[in-house]
């Protein structure tokens, strides 16, 4: 079965949804042509990589992308070129060439090489998939969770990272979330690697005992700062060995955590599934894995408890719904990867509105005031993050002025 086959049913309630407005009258669906697709990327180490599609009749649409070097120009100098003139509804058409790089070739000097599951080229990918769903319900004035086949729920759960006991109290306290997540990096002049047999060394680590104390002890402190009501998970950011990451799985079991992530980079499916396999607790990885087609040797060797796609660089808003739907299959959940600023979080949020196996949200700059300031103001609700069912496309706009301010010297403001 061929991708073109296999676009779900998502995809097929969006082309029937712009059939039906097209068919109502041009006021339903406006003829738009692309004009022009512009990404920027922001001074004092932000992250994220904004991008906005202009269309010929003034209508816009806005995305982010991130964790990427190069995704920008990418997009100002190859993708947005061979996307002027196209029609911006057609997205799963877009995103047929996009993968292939098929009619667009005539008009680019990006060679088919350049593609591939991961890195710049589908992270730029993602952030104008995204511009284009955001484009797309305000050309059809619905919000996004409607084209992508409806919501099975209407707030979303959402976790925030806590840096010890103290701050997870306050972060409980003060935001009513009920999941935190912790790690060891997270306060660096206190970093345990400092323990090690050598200092200097923050990948592959093998841990030692100080160090796994070090650790566990962590965790012992904010789950009973916090009680037994709250889901607490570990985050490893990749840098154990494989026995070092069973060994602290094991230790860490009585304190009943949600997953522990990344005890191990996700090059080694086997390796991971061996983690899983040895432990009781729930392993979860996935912001490093790319596309249904990266996902797959997890879901089938069963590898994972829970998986963590990042909707900016894993292919898009489309494909993470697909990946969703592949993961549905094995019963396993997905709990997005989130380092976004508000734009895109909320993004994410209308995917995990239509899923069925969605187990929560991160939002990792939540409390971060510089990526807030970037957009209009988005706050929870108990906990929560609620779509904004009344406004079309995404929902969240930019702030242009705080963008313009922060864009890098080289790139023409969005």
């Amino acid at each position: 079965m061929n991708r073109r086959r296999f676009i779900g049913g998502a995809a097929l309630a969006y082309g029937a949804f712009v059939s039906s407005a097209r068919a109502q009258g041009t006021s339903r669906a406006p003829n738009l042509k692309i004009k022009e697709i512009r990404a920027v990327r922001l001074r004092d180490s932000f992250n994220s990589r904004f991008v906005r599609v202009y269309t010929d009749q003034g209508l816009t649409g806005t995305g982010e992308t991130m964790d990427t070097v190069g995704a920008e120009y990418i997009i100002n100098e190859n993708i947005g070129p061979a996307l002027a003139g196209r029609d911006p509804l057609d997205i799963e058409g877009i995103l047929f060439d996009l993968a292939g790089w098929q009619r667009l070739a005539p008009h680019t000097p990006m060679p088919v090489f350049m593609r591939g599951n991961g890195g710049p080229y589908l992270s730029a990918v993602s952030g104008v998939e995204m511009a284009l769903w955001d484009l797309a319900g305000k050309a059809l004035g619905v919000p996004v969770y409607r084209l992508l086949g409806g919501r099975v729920r209407s707030r979303i759960p959402i976790y925030l990272h806590a840096a010890d006991a103290a701050d997870a109290r306050r972060l409980a306290a003060e935001t009513q979330v009920r999941a935190l997540k912790l790690g060891m990096d997270y306060k660096p002049d206190e970093w345990t690697m400092k323990k090690g047999t050598d200092p200097d060394k923050v990948w592959n680590v093998h841990l030692n005992i100080p160090q796994t104390d070090d650790i566990v002890a962590m965790v012992a402190s904010v789950r009973e700062a916090v009680g037994k009501d709250y889901d607490l998970m570990l985050e490893c950011h990749t840098r154990y060995t494989t026995e070092s990451a069973i060994q602290l799985c094991r230790l860490v079991e009585p304190y009943r955590l949600t997953w522990v992530e990344e005890p191990i980079p996700s090059d080694n499916v086997d390796a991971m599934a061996k983690i899983r396999n040895s432990t009781r607790v729930p392993i979860a990885a996935g912001e490093n894995i790319y596309t249904r087609q990266g996902f797959r040797p997890f879901l089938e060797k069963q590898a994972l408890s829970v998986i963590q796609p990042d909707i900016s660089k894993t292919g898009g808003l489309l494909e993470t719904r697909l990946i969703a739907s592949m993961a549905e299959t094995y019963s396993v959940p997905l709990a997005p990867h989130g380092v976004a600023s508000p734009l895109a979080t909320m993004a994410y949020a209308h995917v995990c509105a239509v899923i069925p196996n969605l187990l929560m949200l991160e939002w990792t700059h939540y409390l971060n005031p510089q990526y807030l300031s970037l957009t209009e103001p988005v706050k929870l609700n108990a906990g929560f993050l609620e779509l904004r069912a009344d406004r079309p496309g995404i929902g969240v706009s930019l702030n242009d002025d705080a963008v313009k301010e922060r864009t890098d010297t080289g790139f023409r403001t969005l």
